[in-house]
């Protein structure tokens, strides 16, 4: 089983429909939606996290292409420069999934890529620019 992160695109034609449902029902997937921006009669984005065997995902992505949707690897990453951070934790107080913590024996931040959803929260928090996002 293999995790992928992708960004949807839906265009507003499509936008109702349900196409995530069948990533599910066809072709056996877990998906998360980390992150969502979807109106009626507007494109939406969605961002996911997709669990499965490989070819599953790869048969799902083929689907959604050829439903209309705009498939991207999440190509961002959120970067912590550790010779700059000064360990302050303001970024916790903000991170909704808890991807960043402070470790409780060293009060060091520690940063789970896994649980990061992307939110960018953390960007304008950091009173020290440690954080950046890497495209």
């Amino acid at each position: 089983m293999i995790k992928r992160k992708l960004v949807l695109s839906f265009p507003e034609n499509i936008v109702t429909k349900p196409i995530t449902y069948k990533l599910v029902k066809e072709f056996n997937l877990e998906f998360n939606i980390l992150r969502a921006e979807i109106t009626p009669n507007m494109e939406g984005k969605m961002l996911i996290e997709l669990r499965g065997d490989k070819a599953q995902i790869d048969q799902a992505i083929e689907y959604l292409t050829d439903t209309g949707v705009s498939v991207q690897e999440a190509a961002k990453d959120i970067i912590i420069d550790k010779n700059q951070c000064v360990d302050c934790g303001i970024c916790t107080s903000l991170c909704i999934t808890q991807a960043l913590t402070l470790d409780h024996k060293s009060f060091k931040l520690k940063f789970n890529k896994d649980e990061c959803i992307l939110c960018e929260l953390c960007l304008d928090c950091c009173p020290v620019s440690a954080i950046k996002v890497h495209i």
